[in-house]
């Protein structure tokens, strides 16, 4: 079940176009949902080159956010873009009292970390900004249903990204520097706007 009841004339419409200029139908449903709404949100067909999904992965966080799991972002831009859900925001964790600077820890990693100690499993994770929360959410191993690794930048990102993948947590990311909140906030939309596929 989706949980959008009216899609806008124009969204309809932008995704018809999108159809005419990219076939997605080979792909599993999720994986499917989550490219064409990465490529809608940027208008840009050659994210579906980029994206790396594991279809078990999207269904178990697709399942886990109908659940009612937290959803955790990196960075407040990232919030902002998934309206239908409420989601902490790690790197004001980074700022709380509790929070001691650690010696080259970057401000989005110390976030991260102080998240990974209030939902060490269970959690949703979204990782739009700062390549150094990724890398820092790899490192700690948690138990998550569902990691969207998308940092984007010229410093880190394919590293923290190809790191992901290797680390067996289940993900999606991509292979380029690119990235960013809105392509992350994306690709967690697709899941909770995409019907049930089973």
């Amino acid at each position: 079940m989706s949980l959008r009841s009216n899609v806008h004339p124009i969204e309809v419409e932008s995704y018809a176009i999108l159809r005419t200029r990219l076939d997605t139908t080979d792909l599993p449903p999720l994986t499917r949902a989550v490219v064409e709404r990465i490529v809608h949100t940027s208008a840009d067909p050659s994210w579906a080159g980029d994206l790396v999904c594991d279809e078990d992965a999207l269904r178990a966080g697709r399942a886990a956010l109908l659940a009612g799991a937290p959803l955790i972002t990196d960075v407040r831009m990232v919030a902002v873009g998934i309206t239908s859900r409420p989601t902490t925001v790690a790197l004001d964790l980074a700022q709380t009292e509790t929070t001691q600077p650690v010696q080259g820890l970057t401000r989005s990693a110390a976030g991260i970390r102080a998240a990974a100690a209030a939902h060490p499993e269970g959690a949703v994770w979204v990782i739009g900004n700062a390549p150094t929360a990724l890398a820092e959410l790899v490192r700690l191993q948690v138990r998550s249903p569902l990691i969207v690794g998308l940092p984007v930048g010229f410093v880190g990102s394919v590293a923290a990204k190809a790191a992901l993948r290797r680390s067996g947590l289940p993900a999606v990311s991509n292979r380029s520097e690119r990235g960013g909140a809105a392509a992350a906030a994306a690709a967690v939309n697709a899941l909770l706007y995409s019907e049930d596929p089973s």
